[in-house]
């Protein structure tokens, strides 16, 4: 993205966010857009930031670790330290989704099961109505 400025319609539209969505992580300190007047103006930084804030949330991250992760950003430094807690919070969600995934897998089996007994016993029950 450019280096211009983006009101808060075309952050929307360039992230498929609402206005609300801004000035809510706006209200969080997550994004510092400028304010002129009543308006907000977004720079490259805060469309930086709302890349990461969004891919966070998508991932399952707290506001508050997106928070920590952007915080250890260092201008024109090698942001070592942000990368290393990235990946140390990334591989500990991973870890949670994984057990999420295996425990709905194991529920969607039994669901499945369940359902099959509970039409098996629908269809004999309609049998004996029939029969009976």
């Amino acid at each position: 993205m450019s280096d211009e400025l983006m009101t808060i319609r075309q952050m929307c539209d360039a992230f498929e966010v609402t206005p609300r969505t801004l000035r809510f992580y706006e209200a969080r300190e997550l994004i510092f857009p400028e304010r002129r007047g009543q308006h907000r103006l977004y720079d490259r930084r805060d469309r930086a930031r709302l890349t990461l804030i969004l891919r966070g949330k998508r991932f399952g991250f707290s506001l508050e670790e997106i928070r920590q992760l952007l915080e250890l950003y260092e201008p024109g430094g090698t942001n070592k330290a942000q990368i290393a807690a990235t990946i140390a919070v990334g591989r500990q969600r991973l870890a949670d989704m994984e057990r999420q995934y295996a425990e709905l897998s194991e529920a969607i089996v039994d669901l499945r099961a369940q359902l099959s007994d509970a039409e098996t016993r629908l269809a004999a029950a309609s049998r004996e109505t029939i029969t009976g």
